[in-house]
């Protein structure tokens, strides 16, 4: 076998340990059951009246700051459990986008306050990389 066969061979072997790994990753799947139980938990509170208490809020707002609570505690559990690690920056600012489109909609937000908490989702993330940095998986 030549030395490029013996390359790509090794690449595909490693790709494949890398798949079978996200695919033993419960993480995602328990975000996605999570955030499909809430949602039906709110429009069920809306459809039986437990929202009208709150005038002028819409239960896709709720839902959409239940979401980005989801994706923040993801990231938490994946920054706790070695065994879970990955990149977490594209979900904190994600998370933080889905709170602040949420509250958005709930508080009056203007979109300044939005950008304001993108940045802090931003700085978070950045310091959340530098202390996990060089901790192995």
């Amino acid at each position: 076998m030549s030395a490029e066969e013996e390359r790509i061979r090794g690449e595909k072997e490693e790709k494949e340990d890398v798949g079978e790994k996200w695919r033993r990753d419960p993480i995602d799947a328990i975000g996605w059951a999570l955030f499909f139980i809430w949602a039906g938990l709110v429009l069920i509170a809306d459809q039986l009246g437990y929202l009208v208490r709150f005038e002028g809020v819409e239960p896709w707002s709720i839902i959409i700051i239940g979401a980005g609570v989801i994706v923040l505690l993801q990231v938490l559990v994946r920054l706790v459990m070695p065994a879970y690690r990955k990149p977490v920056l594209g979900s904190i600012i994600f998370g933080f986008i889905l709170l602040a489109v949420g509250l958005t909609e709930i508080m009056a937000f203007s979109w300044p306050v939005v950008g304001a908490f993108i940045l802090i989702a931003v700085g978070v993330s950045i310091i959340l990389g530098g202390l996990t940095r060089g901790r192995g998986p």
